[in-house]
């Protein structure tokens, strides 16, 4: 009894310094989200101020005067909609390609038994590690000695034929599919091809989902490859036609800023909507 009368007393300081701790990580995480989304905060409040609030002496996060005119200015000095159509178009076709070769890769490396498998995982793994600016040269020799520049085949050829951190990532969240299961659709008769269609893909969904979001963000955001193949202004994606708009003009911020809220708006849309399989995939790639 007097070990219990003793110990209730002294479980409160463990349970206040839990609680202060809890307190200390949520107040710096909230700070920490609060500095990330600050630079978005002000893109969004310039969006709606009118040129002389942009200026005003304090500066103000909130407008005075919230305006639409910059939208409309915006779509009257930018071809908005054939930016958006030709980024689109561009992030459409990878992610196609992205989900085509990527998960057939990683299915071969994660679940058939073959001799060549580990030295091309090793492969893959060390293209990770090769940074693009490496590359940067030699690939825009080759699409030019194909006569590919100024067209979109360097920016959507390359998602067919893999990306190493898709693949990796998904491999890895198919090492958690029991091999059970595909060993019976083959005593089942069934090819490898129909095992990976109808039994992997449909378990592989999260992952793909995953690989699928983010190249849909690296391609609507993609800003180098653009400028370095596209040259036609009719072909520009938004990135590279914001850029042109903003290297052409005296710098209106405000439909600048609107322009660029259009811009990022898909990118948190679709981010919002495959939330749950983007999380999901992430967390078994990362806990396998």
């Amino acid at each position: 009894m007097a070990h219990a009368e003793i110990s209730a007393p002294a479980r409160r300081p463990r349970r206040a310094r839990r609680t202060l701790r809890r307190v200390r990580q949520q107040v710096s995480v909230a700070l920490l989200a609060l500095l990330f989304l600050f630079p978005l905060l002000v893109m969004l409040s310039t969006a709606f101020k009118t040129p002389g609030d942009v200026f005003s002496s304090p500066p103000t996060l909130l407008p005075a005067e919230w305006t639409m005119d910059n939208f409309a200015e915006a779509f009257a000095q930018i071809p908005v909609w054939r930016y958006v159509g030709n980024t689109l178009f561009v992030s459409g076709m990878s992610i196609l390609g992205t989900v085509i070769s990527c998960p057939l890769v990683a299915y071969a490396l994660a679940k058939v038994k073959w001799r060549g498998a580990r030295p091309l995982l090793i492969l893959v793994l060390a293209t990770m590690m090769l940074p693009p600016q490496v590359t940067l040269i030699p690939l825009f020799l080759v699409w030019n000695g194909l006569e590919a520049t100024n067209t979109y085949l360097p920016l959507i050829v390359p998602a067919f034929l893999g990306t190493p951190f898709f693949i990796f990532m998904i491999r890895q969240f198919l090492l958690a599919v029991p091999d059970e299961l595909i060993e019976a659709a083959r005593l089942d008769g069934a090819s490898e091809f129909r095992t990976y269609a109808t039994i992997v893909l449909p378990l592989a969904r999260p992952a793909i989902v995953t690989a699928a979001i983010f190249q849909f963000v690296w391609a609507w955001t993609d800003f180098l490859n653009p400028l370095i193949y596209l040259n036609d202004q009719s072909t520009y994606t938004l990135s590279i036609g914001l850029y042109a708009f903003f290297g052409e003009n005296d710098v209106a911020w405000g439909p600048l800023m609107a322009a660029c809220v259009m811009f990022t708006l898909p990118a948190v849309v679709i981010f919002l909507i495959g939330q749950k399989f983007f999380i999901g995939g992430v967390s078994a790639g990362a806990i396998k």
